[in-house]
């Protein structure tokens, strides 16, 4: 008998994320993403409520409006600046940068746009402004042991591994 996602399950799943109107993936995550359902969620509130009752198998989609959990784009976190400005560790598309402002609040930036001269980051999340859809296979469902629910998540032998899961979270 299979058993149906629900608090205190121990989930493994897998997902892609598609733009509704262009149908491009933008994101793939084909590695197992485990989670304790009601204790950990690890995606937005609208996809766990739609994985609630599924069982391994299950393939659903979730329309998801990017404004809504992420508000509107704001123009005024783009920002252009001559090339030269920048390090050239950071000169590369899809380089995330962390910034502070001067009240010590940190925000990341990605880098979205660059040629000869200029260079551009966004400090949008990449879902504003977006409807998209994910696509979720779920792999396992069972009961979570004591041990993930302590530890709020999938538990794994090599620690810098289990810290880079819970970053990656």
């Amino acid at each position: 008998m299979s058993e149906n996602i629900q608090d205190g399950k121990f989930v493994e799943l897998t997902y892609k994320v598609t733009d509704k109107e262009s149908r491009h993936v933008l994101t793939t995550v084909e590695f197992p993403l485990g989670y304790i359902h009601g204790y950990n969620e690890i995606l937005a509130p609208s996809i766990h409520k739609e994985l609630e009752g599924k069982s391994v198998g299950e393939v659903i989609e979730v329309p998801i409006d990017g404004n809504q959990i992420y508000g509107p784009r704001d123009e005024s976190l783009v920002f252009t600046d001559n090339i030269e400005n920048v390090p050239k560790k950071y000169r590369q598309v899809g380089t995330s940068i962390l910034m502070e402002n001067d009240k010590g609040k940190t925000h990341s930036f990605f880098v979205t746009r660059m040629d000869d001269k200029t260079l551009t980051v966004d400090g949008n999340n990449p879902l504003c402004g977006r409807e998209v859809i994910f696509t979720l296979e779920i792999l396992t469902v069972r009961d979570a042991t004591d041990e993930e629910t302590r530890a709020g998540g999938p538990i794994v032998a090599d620690a810098n591994v289990n810290e880079a899961l819970k970053r990656s979270i």
